[in-house]
């Protein structure tokens, strides 16, 4: 039985919604074993073409479940895969769009790096607080939010746990656009059914390209890149989007 999340699909993106609002949507294993299965839903669903992961307009999720961890030992955080979860979704194919508002700290902000694209509303905050805990980030905080404003920022804000408004979180590009917090979950949306009308094989490889750019060296991104180029000429999306433009008529994408 799902409890912790809501979803729903409009248009052709499938939107989960986090849903522990006493908790402020504190991420804990259940709700994030739903997260994950819904997600690996969409993604094999031909209806859905892109997904947007949100939480409420004061919270996108304001960290993991510190009553779950705070009696924790080693061993059984290594044995009880929590984190492991936040995996699952780097396996997800089609693109995901983290909407976030208000609050977005420790494993709320890994879970939205760990999306393609950040949407903002004006109240969002990103943070990595897990210093004041006497831990460090441990789902990908330290790795990717350096890849997104660099060693120096990254740096005071695991050291020290600076936040970063959604105005800096643009500036330093950890997020792609911002928006009021009125509309900042439909623009983000509409986004999601922008990018779903696309050839659907050429946006999953497009985005296995750029995040290869994060993991590989520029010699071996670019020949993945290259051969992920070739492939494309396989489908019929590309014969039909080449033929459409030539002829300078909208294109109609199958999916093969």
């Amino acid at each position: 039985m799902v409890e912790n999340i809501v979803t729903r699909v409009e248009g052709r993106v499938g939107v989960a919604q986090l849903n522990r609002p006493k908790a402020l949507n504190a991420l804990n294993r259940e709700l994030m074993t739903e997260l994950m299965t819904a997600l690996e839903a969409f993604d094999v669903d031909p209806a859905v073409g892109c997904m947007v992961i949100t939480g409420s307009a004061r919270a996108f999720a304001a960290g993991a479940d510190i009553k779950e961890m705070a009696g924790a030992t080693p061993a059984r955080m290594m044995v009880g895969s929590f984190i492991d979860l936040w995996d699952r979704l780097h396996r997800i194919g089609k693109p995901v769009i983290a909407a976030v508002s208000g609050f977005a700290l420790g494993g709320g902000c890994e879970l939205a790096m760990a999306c393609d694209l950040l949407v903002a509303s004006e109240t969002a905050q990103f943070g990595q607080p897990e210093i004041n805990l006497g831990v460090i980030p441990g789902a990908g905080g330290t790795q990717r939010m350096t890849l997104a404003v660099g060693k120096a920022l990254a740096m005071e804000m695991v050291l020290n746990g600076r936040m970063l408004s959604a105005d800096e979180a643009l500036r330093f590009g950890l997020v792609s656009r911002v928006y009021p917090v009125e509309v900042y979950l439909e623009e983000a949306i509409r986004l999601g059914n922008e990018i779903a009308a696309r050839a659907p094989i050429a946006v999953r490889l497009a985005k296995e390209a750029v995040n290869a750019a994060f993991e590989m060296s520029l010699r071996a991104g670019l020949d993945h890149e290259r051969r992920l180029f070739y492939l494309l000429f396989s489908t019929d999306d590309q014969k039909e989007g080449m033929d459409a433009f030539v002829n300078k008529r909208p294109a109609q994408w199958t999916g093969r």
